[in-house]
């Protein structure tokens, strides 16, 4: 009677652990890194004009023309994130119930870490307008990063722009040393008007 008792156990302990990777498995997460993939090959191709502007600490800025060959270089940062297509990387997130916003007609598509102190990557964040018919057309990406010891404490806000540019704002302290802030902005196809 034990060993059966024991087995049977045993079969609803492994039933349980396959619908839970079963559950992981069917994450289809929407792949950040492939959305921006295809802006820097579209940047690649065509002939913008590509501008990198850096502030430091919003006193001065270096400005420079970036050739289109340097663009996926430039573009680094984002290109680097866990691509949540890859299942071994959507077990570690979660995705937060998306969010309507009616007054700037967007839908907020929000994936954040389950054991955030073990990622660097804090969120990745789709805004979407919504259309009638078809899938929803990402307009914005925002990343929140940070890596944090003892030694120091580093943190990357970014933001991309679709179709028009991308920005980086970085934080970093180090002990006994005061704040250090730096954004770094590249357009290559946003109207100066807007």
């Amino acid at each position: 009677m034990k060993n059966y008792l024991g087995v049977l156990f045993s079969f609803c302990l492994i039933s349980a652990a396959c619908k839970q990777k079963e559950k992981q498995a069917d994450k289809n997460f929407i792949s950040v890194v492939s959305l921006i993939k295809k802006q820097v090959a579209h940047v690649d191709t065509a002939l913008y004009s590509i501008m990198k502007v850096v502030y430091f600490d919003s006193l001065h800025s270096d400005t420079q023309y970036i050739p289109r060959e340097q663009f996926a270089e430039v573009a680094k940062e984002f290109l680097d994130i866990p691509d949540l297509s890859d299942k071994k990387v959507a077990a570690r997130y979660k995705e937060d119930p998306a969010i309507h916003d009616q007054l700037l007609n967007r839908v907020i598509i929000t994936y954040t870490p389950i054991n955030p102190e073990k990622e660097e990557v804090k969120r990745q964040e789709l805004l979407a307008t919504p259309l009638a018919g078809e899938d929803a057309k990402v307009n914005n990406i925002i990343i929140i990063r940070e890596i944090s010891n003892r030694d120091s404490f580093l943190q990357k806000k970014m933001l991309w722009q679709m179709d028009k540019s991308f920005q980086v704002v970085t934080r970093s302290q180090k002990p006994g040393q005061p704040e250090i802030t730096s954004t770094t902005k590249v357009t290559w196809n946003e109207d100066p008007n807007q």
